[in-house]
């Protein structure tokens, strides 16, 4: 399962930088996983400061 980002997050962009597929994009209000792009890589979980990412 692609990971999402909670209401949680921060907007702080740790994630897209750390994502290798770059499946992560900045939103409206928060940023957000492109499910198609994802490989369950969990590189965006261990780098978010508020753990907003995570497996759906």
């Amino acid at each position: 399962m692609a990971y999402k980002i909670s209401d949680d997050c921060i907007s702080c962009g740790a994630c897209a930088a750390e994502c290798p597929v770059e499946a992560i994009s900045e939103g409206d209000s928060k940023y957000v996983i492109d499910p198609d792009k994802c490989i369950e890589c969990g590189a965006c979980a261990a780098t978010c400061p508020v753990g907003a990412p995570a497996q759906e």
